[in-house]
């Protein structure tokens, strides 16, 4: 399945008082990695947009296990993989880990969706066959 890695530097602002990661902001975390997922699948996500013609992938569950803590300065890598794929959504895993030691289990999932062109309103539509084989086969 489609992979991709990302080193992040943890800032003094993605920290808590204690000078480590404050938990809301691995989520902030992750969603950059998707879009850099999509990028490593050869679509940004305004050229995915637009080239399926799509209003996006709207996050519609996440969770994450919390194993260490990572703190002020830290070089940390992200592994992010597609995990899963159905039929109009798909699955992420997000690794984030230290010196090859997990931290931080990350999970998403997201909906390809598009407008309802009698409504307007965002409805889920079956992957692309183009976007599964580059999913599934990087």
């Amino acid at each position: 399945m489609l992979s991709n890695t990302l080193v992040r530097r943890i800032e003094w602002g993605h920290c808590d008082p204690a000078g480590i990661v404050f938990n809301p902001n691995f989520f902030s975390f992750f969603d950059h990695c998707t879009a850099m997922l999509y990028e490593a699948a050869g679509w940004p996500k305004d050229v995915m947009v637009e080239t399926f013609g799509i209003a996006g992938c709207p996050l519609v569950d996440t969770r994450a296990k919390f194993m260490a803590p990572s703190r002020y300065g830290e070089d940390v890598t992200i592994v992010s993989t597609i995990a899963e794929i159905h039929n109009s959504s798909f699955d992420i895993r997000h690794e984030l880990s230290k010196d090859g030691k997990l931290r931080v289990e990350g999970y998403e999932t997201r909906v390809w969706t598009a407008k309802d062109p009698e409504t307007g309103r965002l409805k889920s539509t079956p992957l692309p066959d183009e976007v599964v084989a580059r999913f599934r086969n990087g």
